[in-house]
């Protein structure tokens, strides 16, 4: 094309674009499917290739039901905001769905309380098994104060549980086992925030309400 045959292809792309600008918008979308699928393709072979350390580490708590169909698994920081805003809601999707294996990977990553909220929490499920540890985390996804010494010395007190082990607990290189590999894990994803859902074969980055996650479990059943 000659520079003035080029100039004129230019000025009819553009006039045409002009005319009809929900073309582009068209295009945006259509590149961005084609990116989610690339990505969503790409999220596939990461969670099949650390599917073990997901679903069957051993150092996780496993709750809902055991011998579910479907496994969900949540990276949870539990001064999250948005993971408290989920508590209640995978809480109840677990209950009524009944067919659920639920698998918790303590993922501390909002600072020290964090960390310190995610160390309780793995003593208790160490020294005292996971209905102890499913009631630990309950009161630190939903505690209003900071997790002091005071406040988890209360906290294990609620629990029927003696405050020191615990606290003394939660220094040991068994704990920091834990984070460690939850965090290897969490990098090897490419997880940044919280929360992350794993369902099936799916990885969710961030919070969905209940009926979108109702969908997604019935897909992956389907």
């Amino acid at each position: 094309m000659s520079e003035a045959e080029r100039a004129a292809f230019r000025a009819e792309v553009k006039a045409y674009l002009m005319e009809n600008p929900e073309v582009i918008m068209e295009a945006i979308e259509v590149l961005q499917a084609r990116q989610d699928a690339a990505e969503g393709a790409e999220d596939l072979a990461l969670v099949q290739t650390h599917k073990d350390a997901l679903f069957s580490d051993g150092a996780s708590w496993v709750g809902g039901n055991p011998d579910g169909d479907i496994t969900i698994v949540e990276f949870t920081d539990y001064r999250c905001g948005y993971c408290r805003k989920a508590f209640t809601e995978i809480e109840e999707l677990i209950k009524f769905d009944g067919n659920i294996r639920f698998v918790v990977k303590e993922f501390p990553i909002l600072g020290d309380a964090s960390v310190i909220s995610a160390r309780f929490a793995i003593a208790v499920l160490q020294l005292h098994g996971g209905d102890a540890y499913k009631r630990a985390h309950d009161g630190l996804i939903t505690l209003r104060g900071e997790p002091d010494e005071a406040t988890l010395t209360a906290l294990a007190g609620d629990l029927g549980l003696d405050a020191a082990p615990l606290l003394a607990r939660m220094a040991a290189p068994e704990v920091d086992a834990v984070i460690a590999a939850n965090h290897a894990l969490g990098d090897a994803l490419r997880i940044s925030g919280t929360p992350t859902f794993v369902v099936g074969g799916q990885m969710l980055r961030g919070y969905l309400p209940l009926e979108a996650m109702q969908e997604v479990v019935a897909a992956e059943r389907g």
